[in-house]
């Protein structure tokens, strides 16, 4: 089966959030949602969210899922702003429970945090999204909890990589690994040459647009860091060398203690103000 899918860029983070379902009246798969935020001012809106609810109005999809592929560094979920308006289950990749920990020295972490999502997802875990078949694949590397989920025809892969001209994604995070990104864009590039991968994220060179679609046959072809014929050795080199040369990204902070928490932002403190916390000297 083919499903529907309508991408929303956000193009200040560079962020894709996809709608994905069968037809008009049917459940519907949000995935990688965003939740705007200016980190100047601290302050958060829902500009980029109310473009997905009113898509979903407009097309009176039942949502029967919110689903995440991973702990995201770059932009804070809208998760619960999105299941407020529309309903659905929160979902991510079990071993967020790692990235949890992995953070827990830095961040504080309220009661409960392994419970925030409503569903974790096992490797290779068969779920519906109304009449589509879609499956869970566990693809580690950038992070240990990220997910693949193939819907169809149609493959929304995280961030294990991105357009052929831009590569794939970083691997210095806590308990990310080049070896094993490697593999698990491996195991994705063996789908059938005609499978669509959607990227979670674009950062176009001068001069393209933006884009988010592309098939296995043209990553394994053209991809500058991963396509056919690439070692692990020569991958892992390339990757370590690489990474050692990137700055944090800017929403890091502020996003990673939002998402490990599927996307619900601090409880206020007494005088009603909500704080993100900002660890000075950790990293």
């Amino acid at each position: 089966m083919k499903p529907l899918i309508q991408a929303f860029h956000d193009k200040t983070t560079g962020t894709v959030t996809y709608v994905v379902y069968e037809k008009d009246g049917t459940d519907c798969a949000i995935i990688d949602s965003v939740l705007d935020y200016d980190p100047k001012s601290g302050r958060t809106s829902t500009a980029s969210a109310d473009l997905v609810v009113d898509f979903v109005r407009a097309h009176r999809l039942n949502t029967a899922w919110l689903l995440e592929t991973h702990a995201h560094a770059d932009h804070l979920s809208a998760a619960p702003y999105l299941s407020r308006q529309l309903g659905g289950r929160t979902g991510i990749g079990a071993e967020i429970s790692v990235v949890q920990q992995a953070f827990a020295r830095v961040f504080p972490q309220r009661p409960g945090i392994e419970r925030s999502f409503d569903h974790l997802f096992q490797p290779d875990e068969d779920f519906a999204i109304g009449a589509l078949r879609a499956r869970a694949l566990h693809v580690p590397g950038h992070t240990p909890a990220d997910m693949a989920y193939q819907i169809g025809d149609a493959v929304f892969v995280g961030d294990t990589m991105f357009m052929p001209d831009v590569g794939t994604a970083r691997c210095d995070f806590p308990g990310g690994c080049a070896a094993t990104l490697y593999r698990s864009v491996r195991k994705l590039l063996a789908l059938p040459p005609q499978t669509r991968l959607f990227m979670c994220h674009d950062y176009p060179p001068a001069g393209r647009e933006a884009r988010w679609e592309v098939t296995v046959a043209e990553q394994n072809e053209k991809n500058i860091h991963i396509r056919a014929g690439v070692t692990e050795q020569q991958f892992v080199e390339m990757r370590t060398k690489r990474d050692a040369t990137l700055e944090m990204p800017v929403l890091i902070l502020p996003a990673i203690q939002v998402n490990i928490s599927a996307g619900q932002l601090p409880e206020a403190e007494e005088n009603g103000v909500r704080y993100l916390k900002i660890p000075l000297n950790a990293f």
